[in-house]
């Protein structure tokens, strides 16, 4: 039986994502309604999406870097030596993960009526939420590349790497996030567990601090059990693999380490797989379920 559990996983996954191919258009027009819909008659628009990261960078800047007195290495080789610009190559791919983590996983639900009324792919809800968080990514990604130049990085050789790790970060927080939709149909107290995990998982990114901090507290503490340290158990977080290959690209302006690239595709891999294995699985049951 073990083999046609397999077959029956494996024409899951075939089905859920010709089903996305075939309702590109549908997946489109949501994208389009939640971006135009998101600052609907507001002054600013779309250049609200940079106020919540912005406002971060203030706060964290001053709490950490002239408070707590936390002080990264200058970039290596670009010699950037600027905190503000040093959190933000973390920040926003972190705030890019959280947000379509929160965002995808609460997409079912909001949709409820839609969901029991017509039929149509229900993949399309949590991939248009991670979608429609790409476009504001991206302009904020553009808009800390013309700071970065503007304080001498020369980032701009490095930013055809940046894009494609943007695509990869994109297709982890898509398979996450349909993972977690269908999680919170079943159990809704998944969706206020899931802002404290958060939290916790933030401050345990090296997004405000730099990993030398980990690396000296994991040789002071030396090795918990045979050979495995403080710092091999912080590095299976997936995010901080994403942070060291932004930061490295973007701040530090060379290749990031090819330990932490194919550990992000890797975790990349497992989490569309297991996106779509578990959504196929649940998806004919949704609107029943709601």
């Amino acid at each position: 039986m073990p083999g046609n559990d397999a077959t029956v996983a494996s024409d899951g996954v075939v089905t859920l994502v010709r089903d996305l191919v075939r309702s590109r258009e549908l997946l489109a027009n949501l994208i389009g309604r939640e971006v135009k819909g998101k600052y609907k008659r507001t002054a600013l628009g779309q250049l609200w999406s940079l106020a919540n990261p912005l406002a971060q960078m203030i706060i964290f800047s001053v709490v950490f870097s002239q408070i707590m007195r936390i002080e990264p290495d200058p970039g290596d080789p670009s010699g950037l030596d600027m905190f503000a610009l040093f959190l933000m190559c973390g920040l926003l791919p972190w705030l890019f993960f959280a947000n379509s983590l929160t965002g995808g996983m609460s997409s079912l639900v909001a949709n409820e009526n839609l969901i029991k009324k017509v039929w149509f792919p229900r993949a399309v809800l949590p991939v248009a939420s991670t979608g429609a968080l790409l476009f504001s990514w991206t302009m904020e990604m553009a808009v800390l590349v013309v700071a970065l130049l503007v304080f001498g990085a020369s980032v701009l050789p490095w930013v055809p790497v940046v894009v494609v790790f943007m695509v990869l970060l994109t297709l982890f927080s898509a398979g996450a996030a349909l993972m977690f939709s269908v999680v919170n149909v079943y159990f809704r107290d998944v969706q206020h567990l899931t802002s404290i995990v958060l939290q916790a998982w933030f401050y345990l990114t090296p997004v405000i601090y730099p990993i030398k901090y980990v690396v000296d507290k994991s040789d002071g503490v030396g090795p918990i059990v045979g050979h495995v340290t403080v710092l091999d158990l912080y590095r299976l977080n997936p995010m901080e693999r994403f942070v060291a290959i932004f930061r490295a690209l973007l701040y530090d302006n060379r290749w990031p380490a090819v330990d932490d690239v194919l550990w992000a595709v890797g975790w990349t891999v497992v989490a569309v797989a297991a996106g779509i294995w578990l959504f196929g699985r649940h998806e004919k049951r949704l609107a029943e379920v709601l």
